[in-house]
């Protein structure tokens, strides 16, 4: 039966007619299909959002309190992981990305693409049931670039082997998306040049540098791009009003490139928070979000638009955290550490749904949510059941949406950091399978094991939300339970009910042993350089 369960979803991802076999409606559930605009925000901590950190937060942020006043507020959401391409690989997979090659770090500009030809993806999903689906912004999953030669035999830079005037394969539009307009991967990873659909829309002349350097636009300027970006999305939303409201629904997938460095705000915001540039890049950004929502409401569209602002992994050190917080600034909130960081800094993420027609205004979830949940929460709304090998992390949002049930959402979560450690949080207690922050927040994992600090740390998150103090010598029945539960999950290539499913590569859960890393596909170095 799985055999055949298999073959039939490899069908499905090849457009056959077993399609409505595979995707099978749930009998007797009402069928939902909102408009979805999904805003990704580049590391932004929980607590950079006003509303959620009214004490320790000094950045004003009223359009997002706005549409916390007008929907729903999630405080206990998480990204699958504490950095930018594992989170969105679960984002539009609905799968942890420790299931694939990349065991640590990120991708850079110029890699290959991650998702596998054949995975169901969220926009591919919605597309086949009726959505118009697009995405601008950041992508930062990879892609096939066509290879050309470089102009100048000096110009060694493998991005500058790139064939601009060619053809991208299994970029965005690969997977599902219809239209595609934005960056390759963050703003501070060359090609400076956008991208448009599977074309480049210029072709790199020069030699630019925003942290890292390389091939650029001439015209390409950091500081443009979250205003290009904000202009795009609010021209789609214009251009798909009409038949949205005839009832033809569509997925925007915006993913912004801030406050990710280069923190680079444009002149109007500079000076505006009061505590520096990366208070007038949040600031900027939550106008962005502003303009999104004023785009929804000016075409008529806002209610029957399912809303949903999050963030990609915690705050970056890069802001300048120990600044902010000397300011009154904590961007994680009351939480300890920061992005990369197996710390709940690290992964505790906002998570705000506005959907008028049927999301309670100002109501709030308290239960545990993970990014890769947007999967079957969709299925959930289309009243579909997934492929078996479709969504293996993915846990439907929709009854806390929607108010009808007060149950968990689901069992457990589990973290994976810049280095490619792992926790999973259950109930009140977190497990961490390292002695340090498991990133960049100290002590680092060799700093910890020099301080004589256990291999394991255990906390009660509901007496120690900062994680400070180590109950794993108290309650080794816990830690044991919790590795089993780890060791479970990935035993059975999933952590939601269903058939067995492979991990795409051998996965080291202890990272104890870097050549096991590097033999189980990581990318050693990416940790000191995302």
């Amino acid at each position: 039966m799985a055999q055949s369960r298999g073959t039939i979803a490899r069908w499905v991802r090849a457009g056959s007619l077993a399609l409505a076999a595979s995707l099978a409606p749930v009998q007797a559930r009402e069928v939902l299909k909102p408009n979805i605009v999904y805003i990704l925000c580049d590391d932004l901590g929980y607590g950079d959002v006003q509303c959620l950190n009214p004490q320790r937060g000094k950045i004003p942020t009223p359009h997002l309190d706005r549409l916390a006043s007008q929907g729903m507020t999630f405080t206990a959401a998480h990204s699958g992981s504490a950095v930018c391409t594992p989170s969105r690989y679960g984002i539009l997979t609905g799968r942890y990305c420790w299931r694939t090659r990349l065991q640590s770090g990120v991708l850079f500009g110029g890699d290959g693409p991650l998702i596998a030809e054949g995975r169901l993806t969220v926009p591919e999903l919605l597309r086949r049931n009726g959505y118009a689906t697009a995405c601008i912004g950041k992508w930062h999953l990879g892609m096939e670039f066509p290879k050309g030669s470089a102009p100048d035999p000096a110009r060694t830079d493998p991005l500058w082997q790139i064939d601009y005037g060619g053809r991208i394969r299994r970029g965005p539009v690969a997977v599902g998306f219809d239209e595609y307009f934005g960056i390759s991967a963050s703003l501070d990873m060359p090609p400076y040049v956008y991208i448009e659909n599977d074309r480049f829309a210029a072709v790199p002349t020069v030699v630019k540098k925003w942290i890292r350097e390389g091939p650029a636009a001439a015209d390409f300027e950091a500081a443009d791009v979250l205003p290009t970006f904000t202009r795009k999305a609010v021209e789609y939303i214009g251009r798909r009003a009409a038949e949205a409201q005839a009832g033809k629904p569509f997925f925007l997938y915006l993913s912004l490139n801030s406050p990710h460095t280069p923190i680079v705000p444009t002149k109007e915001w500079q000076g505006k928070s009061g505590i520096g540039d990366y208070g007038d890049f949040v600031m900027q950004t939550d106008a962005c979000v502003g303009e999104i929502a004023t785009a929804l409401e000016r075409a008529g569209i806002a209610e029957h638009t399912l809303l949903v602002f999050t963030s990609d992994n915690g705050c970056s050190p890069a802001a300048q955290t120990e600044d902010l917080e000397k300011k009154g600034h904590f961007a994680s909130a009351d939480r300890r550490g920061y992005k990369a960081d197996i710390w709940d800094g690290g992964h505790r993420i906002p998570l705000i749904c506005r959907w008028p027609a049927r999301v309670k205004a100002g109501s709030r979830c308290d239960r545990l949510t993970c990014l890769t949940d947007l999967m079957a929460t969709c299925a959930e709304m289309l009243g579909l059941t997934l492929p078996d090998d479709a969504g293996e992390d993915s846990v439907s949002f929709l009854p806390a949406l929607l108010g009808t049930s007060d149950r968990p959402l689901r069992e457990n979560v589990v973290h994976h950091s810049i280095s490619g450690k792992f926790a999973i949080r259950q109930g009140k207690w977190k497990l961490e399978l390292c002695s340090g922050s498991g990133g960049w927040a100290r002590p680092k994992d060799a700093e910890a094991t020099q301080q004589g600090l256990p291999d394991l740390q255990l906390y009660d998150m509901a007496a120690d939300v900062g994680e400070r103090r180590n109950l794993q010598a108290e309650h080794p029945e816990t830690v044991q339970e919790l590795v089993a539960r780890l060791e479970k999950q990935i035993a059975d290539g999933r952590s939601t009910p269903g058939v067995p499913q492979k991990n795409d590569v051998p996965i080291d859960l202890w990272k104890k042993d870097p050549a096991g890393l590097k033999k189980a596909g990581g990318r050693k170095g990416h940790e000191a350089t995302e």
